[in-house]
């Protein structure tokens, strides 16, 4: 009870007292925030409440980013948050937050929360707290001050609270000096707070690629022993947190980082399998850094595509194996389809709606070698053209030579006139050449460029 009572006080090892650090010394300006995450904590403040942009939005600018998102902490409740702005929902079980709405922007807003050791027993008999056996946090909505919800986040860089008010930035945790020497740290006991929730072991790994941070040795240690338990979390939370990390502007060095860690077993063991094939490394390599590239020059980029390369050589595998057993070629390549993705489905909940997408990039693949006839014309006008051809090109680039052929003969026919099309088209015994067609109007082509890519 000694103990509870003096964690509760201190929090998880920490000062309950924060650094506030000036605009002066670390530089971020109120203009530099979000409108709609202006709004809401001036109408937070304005009805006595505390309100901070919170975490991700607070390290970004920190390192000179420009923030995906704008969270707002504070100590008003779900309840009284949502009295306040007119377009607000609550949602989350495990922890509840509120959505405020502005126009097509959403700021989540959450309330302080309390330490994991405060107030335990009445927490549980309310039902506001559960946790596994195991440690892992089932639901939380416990609510406290400011310094026990710093101590609840997961890494240093993470706790930290900006002021719209007076453009202070309050630190409680050595946040801003961790950032400034690139190190991802974790606050509190390691082991026990990824016990918690293990998730935040695959967070620690994209933290570190999409920052380019190395992991504190302590933070590291336990992650070996502890990444079994992933395989109790739900594989929609997993595929979420690996689409957050594939879709980052940084999946190459993330893929590699998960590895290291040996974080992939029980969601991606397919990364043995792909990277480790010298015939399969170079087009892996291909398709995370064409992501990477869309993402960094902000053009669209899109969870099924990189599914699609990431189960290439599975899928490809599954074929051979059904049409070995006898099935016919087409019949062999769908039921191919399904298997694979049903078998990654199993760890990775991806949504179904990808099914259709991911196909259509696979059978597009064999259309490609048809180059004679009418196919080509027809080939051209498919609404995942773009999508397949691509997937093609990324083919060509790794150790597919006869794929890299094919590539280039495309890429000749999309940009050629009518009459050096057919002139292109390869000869095919029996079969009358096509009458020329209307090359495609630029703004078709530019129509469907990036179809299937977003």
């Amino acid at each position: 009870m000694i103990r509870r009572l003096i964690r509760k006080i201190l929090g998880r090892g920490a000062s309950t007292t924060p650094r506030i650090i000036p605009v002066s010394q670390h530089g971020i300006r109120r203009e530099q925030i979000h409108p709609c995450a202006l709004k809401v904590t001036r109408t937070l403040r304005a009805e006595g409440f505390a309100a901070f942009i919170v975490g991700g939005a607070v390290r970004d600018l920190l390192l000179k980013k420009t923030p995906k998102d704008f969270d707002v902490a504070t100590n008003a409740t779900p309840d009284q948050i949502r009295a306040l702005f007119r377009r607000a929902r609550a949602i989350g079980r495990r922890f509840q937050i509120v959505h405020v709405y502005c126009g097509a922007d959403t700021i989540e807003v959450t309330t302080f929360r309390a330490s994991q050791d405060s107030n335990s027993e009445a927490s549980e008999d309310e039902g506001l707290r559960q946790t596994a056996a195991d440690g892992r946090i089932l639901r939380d909505n416990v609510f406290g001050s400011q310094s026990e919800d710093a101590a609840r986040r997961d890494f240093t860089v993470n706790a930290l609270y900006y002021d719209p008010h007076d453009e202070s930035v309050w630190d409680y945790h050595n946040g801003v000096a961790d950032a400034q020497k690139r190190v991802l740290r974790m606050i509190g006991d390691p082991k026990t707070r990824f016990r918690e929730d293990p998730v935040r072991m695959l967070r620690a790994t994209r933290f570190s690629a999409k920052l380019d941070f190395h992991i504190d040795t302590a933070t590291r240690a336990p992650i070996a022993e502890l990444a079994p338990m992933l395989e109790h979390i739900p594989s929609a939370r997993l595929y979420d947190e690996m689409m957050k990390l594939l879709l980052s502007g940084h999946a190459e060095r993330g893929v590699h980082q998960l590895r290291a860690e040996g974080l992939h077993h029980g969601i991606l063991p397919i990364l043995d399998t792909v990277l480790d094939a010298p015939a399969h490394k170079p087009f892996i390599h291909a398709v995370l850094h064409d992501t990477d590239l869309r993402i960094r020059e902000g053009r669209s980029a899109s969870p099924a595509f990189m599914l699609a390369g990431l189960l290439w050589f599975v899928f490809q595998k599954t074929w051979e194996d059904l049409k070995d057993e006898g099935l016919p070629d087409s019949t062999a390549m769908y039921e191919a389809m399904d298997e694979t993705l049903e078998r990654q489905r199993k760890q990775l909940a991806f949504p179904r709606r990808l099914d259709g997408t991911i196909k259509e990039i696979w059978a597009l693949q064999p259309r490609f070698e048809q180059r004679s006839g009418a196919r080509p014309f027809r080939l051209l006008d498919h609404p995942r053209w773009r999508a397949g051809y691509d997937f093609l090109l990324l083919r060509g680039h790794g150790a597919d030579g006869a794929a890299a052929e094919i590539a280039d003969w495309w890429t000749r026919f999309e940009a050629a006139d009518d009459a050096t099309r057919n002139d292109l088209l390869l000869p095919t015994s029996g079969e009358r050449r096509p009458r020329r067609r209307r090359k495609r109007s630029p703004a078709r082509a530019t129509d469907g460029e990036d179809a299937g890519r977003e």
